[in-house]
């Protein structure tokens, strides 16, 4: 049926066009994960930083936060105003643009917070 080995079907009466498929399947890359996985719940608050998955840009991550999403978006906006910059909300991480690692460290210790720098 095919002259090249490599070749494949690229329409079929049942499925229709069959080459978008591929390209679908290629371009749905899973997020990338925190650094070491998921966090742990052991009462620690751990501050980071890291660029993986973000264009060479260094992002300052905090896992381990307490509290539910509207409590973890209040801390955000007040690390964001801290460090005059922007940041998002990411699977239960605050993430803050730029490297803030030990004002963030900082504040959230004097919040009372047990804090852990990791990475780098």
């Amino acid at each position: 049926m095919f002259d090249r080995d490599d070749a494949r079907p690229v329409y079929s009466t049942e499925g229709g066009d069959l080459r978008g498929r591929d390209r679908e399947r290629r371009r749905a890359k899973p997020a990338p994960a925190l650094p070491g996985g998921a966090p742990p719940t052991d009462g620690v608050v751990r501050v980071g930083r890291t660029k993986a998955g973000r264009g060479g840009k260094l992002v300052t991550v905090v896992t381990g936060l307490p509290g539910d999403e509207a409590a973890l978006k209040a801390v955000l906006s007040e690390l964001k105003r801290l460090c005059g910059t922007g940041g998002t909300l990411r699977d239960g991480a605050v993430e803050v643009q730029g490297d803030h690692r030990d004002k963030v460290a900082a504040h959230l210790g004097a919040q009372g917070h047990r804090v852990k720098l990791t990475g780098g």
